[in-house]
Order: structure tokens, then C-alpha cells, then sequence
């Protein structure tokens, strides 16, 4: 079985059919990354994987287990499942150290000391050893990203989720984090990334899915979404794109 199943997703706010029947299957080390409009359903759809929004119809599974089930062990699930926003949420009374070590102290239940030298270590591995005790305010936002994305290697997920991680970040700042992103990649991290960075989505995805009004349009391979789309809207939006972030498509 994939490590990711996700079946027939649906959801609702209201009388606005979000998502409309969503299907696709993650394999382990795999990075599959999810484009289209703004709007599209791409956010609740990450967050309908790991039940911070509860999905109306469908169901998802991680390694076998069912993260949907109404009896499902939902915070040991979320455990499993890593999650990097776009806006780092991270606490700001809290060093990058300790935001970083505190998942494992109190959801894992290690060793203060344990879990400091894990921390730091997470640290080391974005490239941000030396702002172990800085506090959220005095790093840049890429900095802040980048703990971010410690915090959740911290808890030694199976999956993370990446909901457009640097969408808030000034332009410049942008590749320090995507650079993290391609090294856990080539480490066989399993990912899956919503972005409108196509320069990653080209180099690193092992699939690409293009959602539209709350549906998969079309999902293939970066060479055949880029070159040879099979959907004519495909590559009207990946032509927009392009150009809208001085990408050749």
C-alpha cells in the first residue's frame, strides 16, 4: 500500500463545494508537488490529510492506518504526518532551540537533554546551528522558515505537508529555503508540497498535480506537465506562471 492514500475528498463551508472528489496515492521518498489557481482548494486539501480541517466525504490513510476513522488516534497520527505553513508559526517567547525541541519533549515524551541534542542537530541540518538561541524576531524570515522546518523533522515524521512555505518570504530569501527542500528530497523525505515555485516543481517533483475548482485537472510527470501537457489549461496556467515568476517553462 502507498504510505499516502488519499480517496474521494470532499469538502464544504457552507453552499461552496471546496473540494470535489480528490484522489491520489504518495509513495514513500517521494516528493509530489501541487499547483493551481489560488482558491482551488489546495490548503484545505493538506489540511483535510492530516485532519486539522475534517473532510466531508472520502477517506485518507497514512502507512495502513486511517487518519479519517472516527476512532482514529488523530494527535498520534499528526505525529507522523509534518506540517511547514506558510506563515512558520512559531512561538515567539520561545528560542529557535526550544521551538524546535519542544514536540519531542511534550507530545514524545524524551529527556530534556535528548531532545536538545536532537533539536540541535535538526538545526545543524537547515543550516541554523549558530541561531539556536535566537528568538523568531531577531531572524530573517527564511531563517525562520528553515526552523520551521526543523521543528518538523524534529518528530521524525513519515510524511511532511508544505503548504506554500515561502510565499511570505522576500524574494531573496526565497532559495535558502527551497535549497533545505531539494536536500530532504534527495534524502528520500516523502513530501508533499502546494507552491508556485516552478523551478522546484520542474527539478525536484517526482509528479506534479494541477488542481482547478476543487478537482485534479491533470497529474503527470514534470516533462510531460511542462512539455507536453495533455489538458489544454494545464499549460495556460503553467504558461501564466511561468511568467509571472520569470520561470521557462
Amino acid at each position: 500500500m502507498s504510505l499516502l492514500q488519499v480517496e474521494n475528498i470532499h469538502k464544504r463551508y457552507g453552499k461552496e463545494e471546496v473540494l470535489k472528489g480528490v484522489s491520489f496515492a504518495l509513495e514513500r521518498g517521494e516528493t509530489k508537488v501541487v499547483i493551481g489557481p489560488s482558491g482551488t482548494g489546495k490548503s484545505t486539501l493538506l489540511r483535510c490529510i492530516n485532519r486539522l480541517t475534517p473532510p466531508d466525504e472520502g477517506r485518507v490513510w497514512l502507512d495502513g492506518s486511517e487518519v479519517t476513522a472516527h476512532r482514529a488516534e488523530i494527535n498520534e497520527l499528526r505525529t507522523q504526518i509534518g506540517f511547514v505553513f506558510q506563515h512558520f508559526n512559531l512561538f515567539s517567547h520561545l528560542t529557535a532551540l526550544a521551538n524546535v525541541r519542544i514536540g519531542p519533549v511534550r507530545v514524545k515524551h524524551m529527556k530534556k537533554d535528548s531532545a536538545t541534542r536532537l533539536a540541535m542537530e535538526e538545526l545543524e541540518r537547515v543550516g541554523l546551528g549558530d541561531k539556536a538561541n535566537a528568538y523568531p524576531a531577531q531572524l530573517s524570515g527564511g531563517q525562520q522558515q528553515r526552523v520551521s522546518i526543523a521543528r518538523a523533522l524534529a518528530m521524525s515524521p513519515k510524511l511532511i505537508l508544505f503548504d506554500e512555505p515561502t510565499s511570505a518570504l522576500d524574494p531573496e530569501l526565497i532559495g535558502e529555503v527551497l535549497y533545505v527542500m531539494i536536500d530532504l528530497a534527495k534524502s528520500g523525505m516523502t513530501m508533499l508540497v502546494v507552491t508556485h515555485e516552478m523551478g522546484f516543481a520542474r527539478s525536484v517533483a517526482d509528479e506534479i498535480i494541477f488542481m482547478e475548482h476543487g478537482v485534479i485537472v491533470e497529474q503527470g510527470k514534470p516533462q510531460q506537465m511542462f512539455c507536453a501537457p495533455c489538458h489544454p489549461r494545464t499549460g495556460e496556467f503553467l504558461n501564466k506562471i511561468s511568467e509571472l515568476y520569470g520561470e521557462t517553462a
